[in-house]
């Protein structure tokens, strides 16, 4: 939908217009509803949560790219600001938690209300646009849109996803906080260490955010990808190898420049190989969804690999689908000045100089 709506802000609004709604729909309808019936608060927070939230999360960051290409700013730039939010966010609201749960429900409505009047009242109409843009580009056509599961490269893509992202998430996600907590004598200890070690990394993660457009226009796109899942991996195969508490924190450190490496990457790549007009249903289906059912498909299983051999053992395995999914990337993802059917990528000389790789389209 918002690749048909192009820079349109209807989603971005309804989706903040959720968000402003949050208080009132957890104290009022979802929390009744869990406690005196609960099918039915399942199916209103499923209905609910994705709307404001959880496929929000991939529309807002869609349109945020789309909106860096147009007006020629660095979208991990941006995006960075979103991370250090979160890492303000993580901090506090839990202290707020142990005073009144509620309050974080309206401390959200809040920031809802905010996002909203940003995008209603948020003007570019004098805001120069970047060289070979229009803010009133041609729309795709839905033909267009569902063709795209008829592209190779984009299937590629998913493969890569699934079998590097999606299974680093199983261990960051599913796997890594039971395993630090259980280093420390007191898991309690754990638990606190690791709800502290984790907002240092979202706030070091907001910095490479940053930090990574600037390394990318170094060393290209595709290497800036190797890059994430070589981190990846060395990352997972550190948890498996180690077991001291130290150790393994600044392994965990690893993540802060892990996901800036790969999320602006797969964006980039998407829109550098594929038409720039479809940029938010490819990242939606190459990366969110992908993801997604892969987390779906490989949870349960590795959920009893890691019962049956244990956490360290569980890691090696990961680490070597992650390792192997790297190596297939190395031969099968496209490079910069192949078939280039979106936005040409510009790389910064050593001299200064920019130059445009050039386009090939075929």
């Amino acid at each position: 939908m918002q690749d048909r709506l192009v820079l349109k802000r209807n989603l971005v609004i309804v989706a903040s217009s959720v968000m402003a709604c949050l208080a009132p729909f957890v104290l009022f309808i979802y929390q009744p509803l869990l406690q005196n019936a609960f099918g039915w608060g399942v199916l209103a927070g499923a209905i609910y949560l994705p709307f404001g939230y959880t496929a929000a999360v991939g529309l807002l960051e869609a349109f945020s790219e789309r909106m860096s290409r147009t007006y020629g700013f660095a979208y991990g730039q941006a995006r960075g600001w979103g991370s250090l939010g979160y890492g303000v966010a993580a901090l506090f609201t839990g202290f707020i938690f142990t005073v009144n749960p509620a309050i974080n429900f309206f401390l959200g409505s809040a920031l809802g209300v905010l996002c909203l009047l940003v995008q209603i009242f948020w003007k570019t109409d004098h805001v120069p646009l970047a060289p070979g843009h229009t803010e009133h580009p041609p729309a795709p056509t839905l033909r267009e849109m569902a063709d795209v599961l008829k592209l190779k490269g984009l299937w590629v893509v998913i493969g890569f996803v699934i079998f590097s992202w999606t299974f680093y998430n199983l261990y960051d996600n599913q796997m890594f906080p039971n395993f630090y907590a259980g280093l420390f004598e007191n898991e309690d200890v754990g638990i606190h260490t690791y709800g502290i070690l984790n907002s240092v990394q979202v706030f070091a993660e907001a910095g490479c955010m940053m930090l990574v457009p600037l390394i990318m226009r170094r060393v290209g796109v595709r290497n800036i990808l190797l890059m994430g899942v070589s981190l990846m991996c060395l990352r997972i195969l550190g948890s498996a190898v180690f077991d001291d508490p130290v150790v393994i924190s600044c392994v965990k450190m690893l993540h802060a420049i892990e996901v800036p490496l790969f999320v602006l990457g797969i964006f980039r790549y998407l829109t550098l190989h594929f038409p720039a007009a479809l940029s938010a249903t490819l990242y939606m289906v190459g990366f969110e969804i992908a993801a997604q059912l892969g987390n779906v498909f490989f949870a349960t299983p590795f959920g009893y690999i890691r019962d049956a051999i244990g956490f360290q053992s569980t890691f090696l395995v990961i680490a070597g689908v992650v390792a192997c999914a790297g190596l297939w990337a190395f031969f099968a993802l496209k490079k910069d000045d192949q078939d280039v059917e979106g936005d040409p990528f510009i790389r910064s000389g050593r001299s200064g100089v920019t130059g445009v790789v050039k386009t090939v389209r075929q």
